[in-house]
């Protein structure tokens, strides 16, 4: 009897499982699934029921860079990464036989197939677009194993030499185009106040001539020794009219 008790206290602690707060039990019985258990204190039957521990916290899977043709035929090297848990720990024990290897190819996959459907410049500025495009492909392809994709992220878009020099120069070309544009937008801008500074002054000559008061000040205010003498302009009007007087021929 004390060997039978013996046994059975032993077939006891062995049948004694643990898992974290971040770990499920799947539990087969006798090679058929049963259950799955945890997280906490839990107890199998020992040499009948067996178990595989998953881990449900979220996993990360570096995909590494990748040469992809876009749908412009312009050859990249792109690089991801993929955020995923899972959501049901029995079908990603029974469903698939290694869960991390066919989500990498699955995410690998899909992130090729994308960027050849999208132009070189959407693959630079559309970034959340086509991670999210990804992700839902992804997401489809591991719905049946038990996998839940949170987000599918690409990281680093490397460009050919070539390319990079070319996008410099247009890049450059840009800069020189808006900087002319607000250049000669300023200049429109000055000439319209010039034009309107002038006809104001034309309905008021008093106002030329304290403009030029004002230019001897601001002249005399900055210490120069050069001295400016303006002519009135009543000066120049009468010269302008003596000049235009018909010449008598003697």
């Amino acid at each position: 009897m004390e060997f039978f008790a013996i046994l059975l206290f032993i077939l006891a602690i062995l049948g004694i499982k643990i898992d974290q707060e971040y770990q499920r039990g799947v539990i087969f019985r006798l090679g058929r699934f049963h259950k799955v258990k945890g997280p906490g204190v839990y107890w199998i039957i020992p040499f009948i029921d067996t178990r595989q521990s998953v881990d449900i916290r979220t996993n990360t899977v570096d995909i590494e860079s990748q040469e992809t043709v876009t749908k412009d035929s312009v050859t990249i090297k792109v690089n991801a990464v993929m955020y995923y848990k899972i959501i049901q720990p029995e079908q990603a024990i029974i469903a698939v036989r290694d869960y991390k290897a066919a989500s990498y190819q699955a995410a690998l996959t899909a992130l090729r197939n994308i960027i050849g459907q999208h132009l070189l410049d959407e693959v630079l500025k559309d970034r959340d677009i086509i991670n999210t495009a990804i992700r839902n492909i992804v997401d489809q392809i591991t719905e049946t194993w038990g996998l839940q994709i949170e987000l599918v992220e690409m990281k680093d878009v490397e460009l050919p030499i070539n390319m990079q020099r070319a996008m410099a120069k247009e890049a450059e070309a840009t800069r020189e185009r808006r900087a002319r544009i607000i250049k000669a937008e300023s200049e429109l801008e000055a000439s319209l106040k010039l034009s309107q500074a002038a006809m104001e002054i034309a309905k008021n000559p008093v106002a030329l001539e304290l403009r030029r008061m004002q230019m001897i000040t601001e002249v005399g205010a900055e210490q120069n020794t050069t001295t400016m003498i303006f002519i009135p302009s009543e000066f120049v009007a009468m010269a302008n009219s003596i000049a235009n007087l018909p010449t008598k021929n003697t």
